[in-house]
């Protein structure tokens, strides 16, 4: 999401200003819900929030970041899905499978447009067709065709890497095997969904059986397709829309209007309901259209996508964070009902952060059936006054999980007490407190919590941290119940304490040799690690994947980033300037990143695991060949061949590394039409200043 994005959710939000303790301590507490929702939701197909209150809590992260964008960086709304479940093959995908950005209102879909206008540097009255079409509550795929027959087909997973789902999409009746006068590679992404009749007919069955009940079609697809047994997929009622294009090895059309129309041609189903719009007004009108034929649908949609229409254009604006510029997802409102709620249990998350949960007598909303609601904190349950054996208000947006919006007071039970907030943890007992200030209460147990260190080494052996094949949530678990491991560095000693101890993993029930042994190559595999996993393996507040490539890209190795963050450490310095000059990483960044360094437990750890490992130098993500590869690049002053977003996204895929300040380390100052402090500052340290032209020159010399 760019600056003007975040500021306009800022706007929506209308929310009341926050200190930037507030903010900082707030943001952390989203980031962490909305991470464990994505993990449930995506690997798990068990989601716990209703979309509403998942949008609701996206929104908050823009608003905050619209004020503090160095928190952008650490956030959901730079991150697609979540990693591929275990039981698969994976598939890297050669184009990423991305998410999209929300609009909820109408002016969300102008200022969406208007944000095009100006990336693109379009007249006021140029005209932007886009394409509107229904948006399927389902499970993203992709099909590879080579040669025009079919080959492979993956889930989007966490954008990068999905799972191979192959043999199980072979059991579509609606997916072509072979296409005739197709490329030697197409790629053709979709979604796999169930429709409302035979959702209904495969619950009666399930029930029937005595199996499991679906809450609602999106699951039932995603839970139907990522079947290991694909016989069972074969008996689930699966459908399939084709929507989008990946990789193609030529050009097969010049607009998504085109491309869906080959789609067509080729067998794939398509939605019929796809229409090309030739201004905001008329993608709105369509929106409001479908609204009001949603009920009568066959299928679930939560929402309307636009998407640029020509591809020219859809090149050129590329995608900020893991959303493209050139689409967005219009959703729909909430739906509300009403139930009783039977009790507040307290969940402890991975940096010990109280959440109350609502348990609800389950109700039918919308044709979901809810169970469960988060209430976020203890000040929105205070605000709410929520209390156990209240008749509530919640609402959803089609998932599992509603929002409480609040108590219906003349229901009230006489006997109803206000919920009392524990100051002990659930867990481990030790005590829960709340700084000044604060809007969350923590536990104090650190790593003598057990629900802590899980969620810290469950984060630790992620997908896109350590990758470790084997250590999933039960692993984890019973790994630290049994007392072997307990910190990051204890997992590459696992295997030694295991041939040395008196006790053998292998002798455990659900464990074996084979299961053993795969382990320990997993981890051996490991040992060699990627430094900006690393540093994001961590668990540094604010260090998301973004900020831990830029920090890996900027200063190349493990031993030069620890010296430099230790370097730091006292403030006002050239090597505490250097870190706040890295794109994206202010002083509130900085700030987290050195208290890490800071603490003396903290680097004991750094150090135990960093000895048991070997940290691979960081290497440019583009090809030597560039002549920026590698170079810090600083703009400054007014640009007139291009906007800004695109001069710094152009930089960086050439291999740049884009800074926010002139240091000593600068190689390039790029200075237009109004340098001010920026150009004086390259001037008297005498770096390399470039005019625009100059600068288009060097990236794009003539051959």
């Amino acid at each position: 999401m760019c600056a003007i994005g975040r500021a306009h959710y800022k706007k929506a939000m209308n929310t009341p200003a926050l200190t930037p303790f507030e903010a900082h301590i707030r943001h952390a507490t989203l980031v962490e819900q909305v991470t464990r929702w994505d993990r449930l939701y995506h690997s798990e197909d068990s989601p716990e929030v209703d979309d509403a209150t998942y949008d609701s809590a996206k929104r908050e992260m823009l608003a905050i970041e619209a004020d503090y964008p160095e928190l952008a960086k650490n956030s959901p709304t730079a991150k697609v899905g979540a990693a591929p479940s275990e039981g698969f093959g994976k598939v890297r995908h050669a184009v990423p499978m991305l998410s999209l950005d929300n609009a909820f209102a109408d002016d969300d879909v102008r200022e969406f447009v208007g944000r095009i206008r100006r990336f693109l540097a379009l007249a006021p009255d140029a005209p932007i067709a886009l394409v509107a079409e229904p948006k399927i509550d389902g499970l993203s795929i992709s099909l590879r065709y080579e040669n025009g027959i079919f080959v492979q087909g993956a889930t989007r997973g966490d954008g990068t890497e999905g799972e191979n789902v192959t043999e199980n999409l072979k059991t579509l009746a609606s997916l072509p095997r072979r296409i005739d006068n197709a490329p030697a590679v197409l790629e053709v992404r979709g979604e796999v969904y169930m429709t409302k009749a035979d959702f209904l007919a495969l619950n009666q069955r399930q029930e029937a059986a005595g199996d499991k009940i679906f809450a609602n079609p999106r699951n039932a697809a995603a839970g139907s397709l990522r079947q290991l047994n694909k016989d069972i997929t074969a008996s689930r009622p699966l459908s399939l829309f084709a929507y989008a294009m990946g990789e193609v090895s030529e050009p097969v059309a010049d607009s998504h209007a085109q491309f869906l129309d080959k789609l067509t041609q080729w067998g794939f189903p398509t939605n019929p309901l796809a229409t090309r719009c030739d201004d905001v007004d008329a993608v709105i009108a369509f929106y409001h259209g479908i609204g009001e034929r949603r009920a009568g649908l066959p299928y679930d949609i939560d929402g309307v996508v636009y998407k640029v229409d020509r591809f020219d254009w859809q090149q050129r604006l590329g995608f900020v964070s893991r959303s493209p510029r050139w689409a967005i997802a219009h959703k729909f409102p909430a739906e509300q009902a009403t139930t009783v709620l039977e009790r507040i249990e307290i969940q402890v998350g991975r940096t010990g952060a109280l959440t109350p949960v609502a348990h609800l007598v389950p109700v039918n909303v919308g044709g979901v059936v809810v169970a469960r609601a988060t209430l976020h904190n203890e000040d929105e349950l205070a605000r709410k006054d929520v209390r156990v054996g209240d008749t509530v208000i919640i609402q959803r947006a089609g998932d599992v999980i509603p929002q409480v919006v609040g108590p219906v007071l003349n229901l009230r039970p006489a006997d109803a007490q206000p919920f009392v907030f524990p100051v002990t943890c659930p867990i481990c007992g030790a005590h829960a407190v709340r700084g000044e200030d604060e809007a969350i209460r923590r536990c104090t147990g650190g790593l003598t919590c057990k629900a802590q260190v899980k969620e810290r080494l469950r984060h630790f052996v992620s997908r896109n941290a350590f990758d470790i094949e084997g250590l999933g949530d039960e692993n984890i678990e019973f790994l630290i119940e049994g007392g072997w491991i307990a910190k990051p560095a204890d997992i590459f000693r696992l295997e030694t304490r295991n041939a040395q101890g008196l006790q053998r993993l292998q002798n455990f029930k659900g464990w074996g040799e084979k299961k053993v042994t795969k382990l320990f190559a997993a981890i051996s595999n490991r040992r060699t690690i990627a430094l900006e996993r690393f540093i994001y393996a961590l668990g540094i507040r604010q260090v998301g994947e973004a900020t831990a490539k830029r920090l890996a890209r900027h200063y190349g190795s493990f031993a030069l980033w620890r010296q430099a963050m230790l370097d730091a450490i006292p403030r006002e310095n050239e090597a505490y300037h250097d870190l706040i000059s890295i794109e994206d990483i202010g002083p509130a960044v900085a700030t987290d990143i050195l208290a890490f360094f800071d603490e003396a437990h903290n680097l004991d750890a750094l150090d135990d695991l960093a000895a048991q490992l070997t940290i691979l130098d960081a290497q440019a993500p583009i090809a030597t060949n560039s002549p920026v590869a590698g170079k810090a690049v600083v703009f400054t002053g007014e640009l007139t061949a291009m906007t800004r977003q695109e001069a710094k996204a152009r930089a960086e895929s050439l291999g740049a590394k884009v800074v926010g300040s002139v240091s000593k380390k600068t190689d390039y100052v790029i200075a237009g039409p109004g340098a001010g402090s920026k150009l004086a500052e390259a001037e008297k340290l005498g770096i390399t200043v470039l005019t625009e032209q100059e600068w288009l020159a060097l990236i794009n010399p003539v051959v």
